[in-house]
């Protein structure tokens, strides 16, 4: 069937060198497959990896965009501190008019306490402005979040989530009562004008966690009683247009308020974006990915030495039928070509397999563990292209030797 086919074979066609490889394969299938096995788990190791790590990526990246997609931390530097070099409620409205920006936030934490007929609670007071809702990507349940008004005459309102409202209540319908906060010893009322939807606890972001202290959000004017507060803060948070470079809007923010503190290069304001994070994450996550890729590829260069070995093996049991190819005319190039055609052949469908068993281990590891996998199309292009490679780099010189062998010496050979 051979001789048939190298009769009428001309040099340009590799179809004929593939239907030649493939009947060669199949008529050694159990030495083909050993002979792929390297090449199948490397391959498939690989696309496991990738894909978990793939998932694993998009998952955090989610994650972030959802709480801090487009924000920038602006914060005072230790030097700023020491100078009592503040960021002041002027500074906010002028970072709010700025293009690009969306909204402003303030978010000073303390520590306090209140009784509900459900008992007594420790709380964490946290005083907003008036872009709150905005900023914190809240989901509004019941009534309304605060706004500028409310600000503006330091009202004693309040936000809690529907989670934390139910703990103090029994239920999260609960806008219009009223809670007696008690921080540095003075208690006052404020009045619950909205319920937000409490985010649900992620793979990577937590919202909650066990002991933690409810969460009541006030303006931050209506702190002032608790803390004798003159309107400075140490930190503000700007979400950004998404679409934007934050970098770009960072530095107008970080020029702005080096004008209006006359302190051009003392470096008083400092920024971090979580654009800046995730990117830092990213390039993180990519290199333990990669380096966990790259161990596992070394099988593949192990199944390359295997490819050659059987190669050489081949070459030797076929030692007659190369010399009787060349009797009849079978030139150095054609011999080369159906060799380095069979070694490529054979790797390449060791590459296709890995790279379904590959997606199939990634999708039962992530079904077992509850990591989250994502199929990276790039990913199993440049595998299966890696795989041929492998077979023509590891085919090569089993192939220069078939097509060195001398006709005569061959046809005698036992």
């Amino acid at each position: 069937m051979e001789q048939q086919m190298l009769r009428r074979l001309p040099m340009s066609n590799i179809y004929e060198y593939i239907k030649m490889a493939i009947h060669n394969i199949m008529a050694n299938k159990g030495r083909s497959f050993l002979t792929m096995l390297g090449i199948i788990i490397g391959i498939a190791s690989v696309i496991a990896i990738v894909s978990i790590g793939e998932g694993t990526k998009n998952q955090m990246n989610s994650e972030i965009n959802d709480i801090g997609g487009g924000q920038i931390a602006v914060y005072c530097s230790d030097d700023a501190i020491a100078d009592q070099v503040w960021i002041e409620p002027e500074d906010i409205d002028a970072v709010r008019e700025l293009d690009g920006v969306e909204g402003v936030n303030v978010s000073d934490s303390y520590t306090g306490e209140t009784v509900t007929g459900k008992g007594d609670f420790n709380l964490t007071v946290t005083g907003e402005a008036q872009d709150a809702k905005l900023v914190d990507n809240a989901s509004v349940k019941y009534g309304s979040y605060f706004g500028q008004k409310e600000v503006e005459e330091g009202k004693n309102v309040c936000v809690i989530s529907d989670a934390d409202a139910k703990r103090l209540f029994g239920t999260d319908d609960v806008v219009g009562m009223t809670l007696d906060i008690t921080c540095y010893d003075l208690t006052k009322t404020f009045r619950i004008c909205g319920v937000t939807t409490q985010k649900e606890n992620g793979t990577f972001v937590s919202y909650t966690y066990d002991g933690m202290p409810v969460t009541i959000n006030v303006p931050y004017t209506a702190m002032d009683d608790f803390t004798g507060s003159s309107g400075e803060f140490y930190q503000i948070i700007v979400q950004a247009d998404k679409s934007l470079d934050s970098q770009a809007v960072a530095d107008k923010i970080i020029n702005l308020l080096e004008r209006r503190h006359q302190c051009a290069g003392d470096e008083y304001f400092q920024v971090q974006s979580f654009q800046d994070v995730m990117k830092s994450m990213n390039q993180m996550l990519g290199m333990v990915t990669a380096f966990i890729s790259f161990v596992a590829g070394i099988s593949l260069l192990v199944g390359g030495i295997g490819v050659m070995n059987i190669m050489l093996v081949s070459v030797t049991e076929r030692t007659k039928e190369i010399g009787l190819k060349k009797a009849i005319g079978a030139r150095k190039k054609t011999i080369l070509g159906q060799f380095l055609t069979e070694a490529s052949v054979l790797t390449s469908i060791g590459g296709i397999i890995g790279v379904i068993t590959g997606i199939g281990l990634s999708k039962v590891v992530g079904k077992v563990t509850g990591s989250p996998t994502a199929i990276s199309v790039p990913s199993i292009v440049i595998a299966v292209l890696f795989s041929t490679i492998i077979g023509v780099v590891f085919g090569l010189l089993p192939s220069v030797k078939a097509a060195n062998l001398n006709p005569i010496d061959a046809l005698r050979s036992e």
